[in-house]
């Protein structure tokens, strides 16, 4: 008898591929943890397990660029909670932002010994693959950036343009958010600070060529003077409430602003690599096109979260909601989505800030939204809800799969993930496009217990998960023991 050259064969599977137009019925066979071949009518004896694809939709395993595990639960827990999550929605690699400071570890200190703490709390905790981004907060941390790329396989950075003077739920004095970023007594989280980022940055570009197409910085636009005045403003009008009120209270323009100044400190550092963070508004998003055109030599980048897409502020979630930025207006949801159509944006995520209604809400005024703490997860509505919206405005699968996949693999380096072809990772994602569902936290595997997004009817199921050939969801149960490895970038590719 021949020995099988297959672990795993998925026959009948509707592959979806980033960059391609067609949807093939295909067979997956799955060889060490890798796609091997991807062909019609393999046949079964070719392999070891034998799967039935019944037709689904097979996308890539998602890659979700931008979360917070460990933001408001210990590092531990939340990450078996949320990567269980992640898992049911299809997603197969999460990428962390992470720093010094409160809330994460509640510390400060040099990078050299906080780091490795996150990765000793990390493993063995996570049931998809895992990496982190990290913000060189004190002024120490800028003497590290070198190491943390190169040593420990982070050249992704992130810079918070509020926090010096803006607290994160709301307002704060500079003292407070001082203490907030355990900084000494002379440093300062400012602009100047900002650009000795992007200039480390460039410098470890320019003294590692190998790295050079994933050293990127990451900024949260939007402008501490902006916030801290509007806030006042917003916070005498009675006729403001809500969602409203703190969409109002963190204007766009504040978000324009910050891409535009973030934009040029890149230009003047000579930072290539610029990612601008979760744009929630129509003049966030026109101003990141408006310095891509003026400013072509800068590869800018422009990421929007489910929760921007998904959700206006009229939605009855309300303080359940908040997040940073706000979530914005109908007009500003829909002009987003024709970014998204047109291929001005570049990659969706989910943010994932995940707290417990406990954390979440002040326990004696819950409706308050400027008492309620900003951030939520959801990561395992990604897919269904991008697909679902997406796909009712005409969005093809297979941008579905590049936006998801294929395009944040490629940014930050993760080379064996984002495409079904020989030489990838075996991660695969089998959705039902005709089955409906109905968002209910309490089918969630998240600890959080509440979701923004409840109530919400998706148009697709993520009905099984594989990662490396193994399968970590599936019937909505997360499978098997935690396999999540740790992604040491950039990870290498077929």
């Amino acid at each position: 008898m021949t020995t099988p050259s297959l672990d795993l064969l998925v026959k009948n599977v509707r592959v979806v591929r980033p960059r391609q137009p067609a949807v093939e019925r295909l067979d997956v066979g799955v060889k060490d943890g890798r796609f091997a071949r991807i062909a019609p009518d393999i046949p079964a004896g070719e392999a070891r397990e034998v799967r039935d694809g019944r037709g689904l939709l097979g996308f890539p395993g998602v890659v979700d660029a931008h979360t917070h595990v460990g933001f408001y639960a210990p590092l531990s827990g939340d990450a078996e909670s949320e990567s269980k999550a992640a898992a049911a929605g299809g997603v197969t690699a999460m990428l962390t932002y992470f720093r010094t400071g409160q809330y994460y570890l509640n510390r400060g200190g040099p990078y050299a010994e906080f780091y490795p703490e996150v990765l000793r709390l990390s493993d063995g905790h996570y049931w998809v693959d895992y990496g982190y981004h990290l913000a060189p907060i004190q002024q120490s941390h800028l003497g590290e950036m070198e190491a943390l790329a190169v040593d420990h396989g982070v050249p992704s950075f992130k810079i918070f343009m509020f926090y010096g003077d803006y607290g994160l739920h709301g307002k704060a004095d500079r003292g407070a958010q001082r203490g907030f970023l355990m900084l000494g007594e002379d440093e300062r989280y400012d602009l100047a600070h900002f650009e000795f980022v992007l200039r480390g940055a460039a410098g470890v570009r320019e003294r590692h060529p190998r790295l050079a197409d994933h050293v990127s910085v990451s900024l949260h636009c939007e402008i501490a003077d902006i916030l801290n005045a509007y806030t006042r403003i917003v916070q005498q009008d009675p006729s403001l409430t809500g969602l409203r009120a703190y969409s109002a209270a963190r204007p766009p323009h504040s978000e324009g602003l910050g891409v535009w100044i973030a934009s040029y400190l890149a230009h003047e550092a000579a930072c290539r690599n610029v990612n601008l963070l979760h744009l929630s508004s129509r003049k966030a998003l026109e101003a990141a096109l408006l310095m891509r055109a003026t400013l072509p030599h800068l590869d800018l980048r422009c990421e929007v979260t489910a929760g921007h897409l998904l959700l206006d502020y009229d939605t009855p979630a309300g303080p359940h909601a908040k997040v940073n930025p706000p979530i914005r207006s109908r007009e500003d949801v829909e002009f987003l989505w024709r970014g998204v159509l047109d291929g001005k944006v570049d990659w969706v995520f989910c943010v994932n800030e995940s707290s417990t209604t406990e954390t979440k809400l002040d326990r004696n005024r819950p409706d308050d939204v400027w008492l309620a703490k900003a951030g939520f997860g959801g990561t395992e509505y990604l897919l269904p809800g991008v697909f679902s919206e997406g796909t009712r405005r005409g969005l093809a699968p297979g941008r579905v799969a590049e936006l998801l996949s294929w395009n944040p693999a490629r940014r930050f380096g993760i080379g064996g993930k984002g495409d079904i072809a020989p030489g990838y990772d075996a991660d695969l994602v089998l959705l039902d496009p005709d089955r409906s569902v109905t968002v209910r936290a309490a089918d969630s595997p998240s600890a959080q217990g509440y979701t923004p997004f409840e109530g919400l009817t998706l148009r697709g199921q993520v009905m099984t998960t594989l990662l490396r050939g193994q399968v970590v969801y599936e019937h909505g149960k997360v499978v098997g023991p935690p396999r999540g490895r740790y992604l040491r970038r950039p990870t290498p590719g077929p």
